[in-house]
């Protein structure tokens, strides 16, 4: 599910489904939603982390540090942030203008310190143009800058940012290393591979540098809420069946608890149908799609390629 694009509703419309199919129920006022959340929770966490939003934004760091987003959970990748332009529409009239700023002082240029994701992402210097990264001042090049970099998943990105009414275009993005604990990282996190100067590890939701100050981008899943703390649940049309099946099984199980005359036959098939649904979204979910049926493909061919035939070249 990694390339569908997913959607998603509040547990409050989910709840309005399952009231109106137990609409005795909610007559006689025995549906409680908050005994009801923590089954949503537990739903969500059961489907795993590729049902969570994706989520970005730029930090600046300060002191070696930065709060990490409320709505953190898992970091995908990020990139140290250089040089960007600035357009500022005027009040009146229509004319543009592009301010280079001077970049920002915590990346050495050094040799170690590799700029954009890959080398043909990055226009070649011409050559009368001096390899910036060994020249005295850092990237004195202007040809090395680059608009773009790749992603985790072999994308090609570019970042724009939208203040008010200011945009920037950033055109230098930084590798930095992430070390320490892996249970804050994506598995393929490519920070993790990266030997570069500037590294960056993750402790009680904040994010600290090796570098002082700058700023710098993440790309990471966010928990399962909207911008107002709501709770927010996949809407997808077989597994929402999923969601609503284990929400009928508490309440009843609520009901029962509470002494309520419910058939036997009922609460059996309640669970038959939880069993089947669960089963159901499963499946869907933990099926890879064709981009990673692919990027498995090419791993393997690029293994036997160096296994057998590279010792040829």
């Amino acid at each position: 599910m990694s390339k569908t694009i997913l959607k998603y509703k509040t547990f409050d419309e989910l709840l309005a489904e399952v009231k109106s199919d137990f609409e005795a129920f909610n007559l006689e006022d025995l549906i409680k939603p908050y005994q009801l959340i923590k089954v949503a929770k537990r739903v969500n966490k059961d489907l795993g982390l590729r049902i969570n939003q994706t989520k970005n934004t730029v930090l600046e760091i300060e002191k070696h540090k930065v709060k990490l987003p409320n709505d953190f959970l898992v970091m995908n990748y990020l990139y140290g942030l250089g040089h960007y332009e600035v357009t500022t529409p005027m009040v009146q009239g229509t004319h543009v203008e592009e301010v280079p700023l001077k970049r920002p002082e915590y990346f050495p240029g050094t040799k170690d310190v590799e700029i954009c994701a890959t080398d043909p992402v990055c226009p070649t210097p011409e050559p009368e143009c001096p390899d910036p990264c060994q020249s005295p001042e850092p990237c004195g090049c202007s040809t090395c800058n680059c608009d773009t970099w790749i992603n985790c998943k072999g994308e090609e990105m570019q970042l724009i940012q939208k203040i008010k009414t200011q945009t920037r275009k950033w055109t230098e993005f930084y590798k930095i290393k992430l070390i320490g604990d892996d249970k804050y990282y994506d598995p393929k996190c490519p920070n993790k591979d990266w030997n570069v100067v500037n590294t960056a590890f993750i402790k009680d939701d904040y994010l600290y540098t090796s570098f002082k100050e700058g700023e710098i981008y993440i790309n990471y899943q966010g928990l399962m809420e909207d911008k107002d703390g709501s709770l927010l649940v996949l809407d997808h049309d077989i597994i929402n069946e999923y969601y609503e099946y284990a929400i009928k099984e508490r309440i009843l199980e609520n009901l029962m608890a509470n002494q309520e005359a419910i058939q036997p036959q009922f609460v059996n098939r309640i669970d038959t149908k939880l069993r089947m649904a669960r089963n159901n979204a499963l499946s869907i979910v933990n099926t890879p799609d064709f981009s990673e049926l692919k990027g498995v493909w090419e791993m393997n061919r690029e293994a036997m390629f160096r296994k057998y035939y590279k010792m040829f070249m």
